[in-house]
C-alpha cells in the first residue's frame, strides 16, 4: 500500500476512535444527568409528602453536621436526628421507597430491602419493645443534605440499625460513600424465602482466597488478627496502609473474582453511575490490595480488605457468621468530597 494512503487510513481510524470514545462519554453522561433528574424527582416528591415540624427533621444545610450523623447501632443506642419512618404514613413512605429505587441499582435495592427486613427479624426474636435496642423497619430514617437538585451538589441520606447509604449527587457525577451495608441475621426466612443480604460477599470473598495458590494465599493472608471493622462508623479521615496480595499479581481469573466482589459494594448505587465507578477502580490495579484475616473455609468467622487509592471495603463478621458488619469508602471522595469543589 502506498505511504501515503496508509497514513491517511490511520489518521481515519484514530478520528473515528475518538469521535465513538466522545459519543460514548456525551451519551453516558446524558444517561447520568437523566438518572440523577429521576432521583431529584424523587426526593422532591418524598419533600413534597411531608410538611409541618417532620420536614425539619428532612431537610439540613449541606454542611450540617448531619452529614456525618450516622451508624451502624440501633436507636436509642445512637441517636439520629432525621425523619423516622415509623412516623410517616403509609403514603409517605411508599415516596421513600421509590425514592430509594430510583437512586440504587435494582440489587442495590433488594439488598437494603433485605437488610430492613432482617432487622424486623430481630425484632421479632428480641420479643420487640422495652427499653432496650429498637430494631425493625420502622427504626430507619431519612435526610436530604442541601436541596435536591440537577445540577448543585447535594446529599441522600437514609440508614438506621446495620445500615447507612451515604449518596452525594451533583449533576453527572455521584459518590456513595461511606456506605455501611451489614446484616443480623445473616440468613433468615421471609415469606418463604431463605434471604441473605450479604451472602455473595462472604461466598465471593471465600472463592477468591480458595482459588490463591499457596504462594498468593501467603501473601493475601495477614499474620494478625483482625475482628472488626478498621474504617467503620467515626473513622472519617483515618487512614491504613495497605496489606495483602496485589491485583497485579493475580491471574486474570482471579482478577475478575476481585472485580466481582467489589461490585457487591461500588454497584448498589444505580448502574450508570456504578459502572464508571468500577472503571475508575479498575484502573488502579496496580496499587489494589487484598488481604485475610483468619480461616479460609466457608462458614468460619474471618476478616477481609480490599484497598486502593480510591477505594477501601472492609467485612467482618462480628465474632459469629450470623452478625456481618462491612464499610464502603473512597478516601478521596467520601461524602462527595470532589463533587462538593
Amino acid at each position: 500500500m502506498d505511504t501515503r494512503f496508509r497514513y491517511a487510513a490511520i489518521t481515519i481510524a484514530v478520528v473515528v476512535t475518538l469521535a465513538v470514545t466522545l459519543l460514548a462519554q456525551r451519551g453516558a453522561a446524558n444517561n447520568q444527568a437523566d438518572t440523577t433528574t429521576r432521583i431529584v424527582k424523587a426526593a422532591q416528591d418524598v419533600i413534597a409528602a411531608v410538611d409541618g415540624p417532620a420536614r425539619a427533621k428532612l431537610v439540613f444545610p449541606f454542611a450540617s453536621p448531619q452529614k456525618t450523623n450516622w451508624s451502624n447501632l440501633p436507636s436509642p443506642m445512637y441517636r439520629r436526628n432525621s425523619l423516622r419512618l415509623g412516623d410517616m404514613t403509609p403514603a409517605q413512605r411508599t415516596t421513600v421507597m421509590k425514592l430509594l429505587s430510583a437512586a440504587l441499582s435494582t440489587e442495590g435495592y433488594q439488598k437494603v430491602v433485605n437488610v430492613m427486613h432482617g432487622d424486623e427479624v430481630l425484632k421479632r426474636q428480641s420479643g420487640g419493645g422495652g427499653r432496650g435496642p429498637a430494631f425493625g423497619e420502622d427504626e430507619y430514617y431519612l435526610a436530604f443534605l442541601g436541596t435536591p437538585s440537577a445540577s448543585t451538589p447535594w446529599m441522600l441520606q437514609f440508614g438506621g440499625h446495620h445500615l447507612a447509604i451515604n449518596l452525594t449527587l451533583g449533576g453527572t457525577q455521584a459518590s456513595m460513600t461511606p456506605s455501611l451495608p451489614a446484616a443480623q441475621p445473616a440468613q433468615f426466612e421471609w415469606e418463604g424465602r431463605t434471604v441473605r443480604p450479604l451472602g455473595d460477599e462472604n461466598d465471593k470473598g471465600f472463592a477468591l482466597i480458595n482459588a490463591l495458590d499457596d504462594k498468593q494465599r501467603g501473601q493475601a493472608i495477614l499474620n494478625y488478627r483482625v475482628a472488626d471493622l478498621v474504617l467503620g462508623p467515626g473513622q472519617d479521615g483515618k487512614t491504613i496502609q495497605p496489606e495483602g496480595i496485589r491485583a497485579s499479581s493475580l491471574t486474570a481469573a482471579q482478577q475478575t473474582m476481585l472485580w466481582d466482589i467489589v461490585r457487591e459494594w461500588s454497584c448498589i448505587m444505580a448502574e450508570t453511575f456504578a459502572e464508571p465507578r468500577l472503571t475508575e477502580i479498575k484502573s488502579h490495579l496496580n496499587d489494589t490490595y487484598f488481604a485475610w484475616s483468619g480461616p479460609t473455609t466457608n462458614g468460619s468467622v474471618i476478616y477481609y480488605r480490599i484497598q486502593g487509592p480510591t477505594l477501601v471495603i472492609e467485612y467482618a463478621p462480628q465474632k459469629s457468621v450470623e452478625h456481618i458488619h462491612t464499610i464502603y469508602r473512597d478516601p478521596t471522595n467520601d461524602y462527595g468530597a470532589k463533587i462538593a469543589k
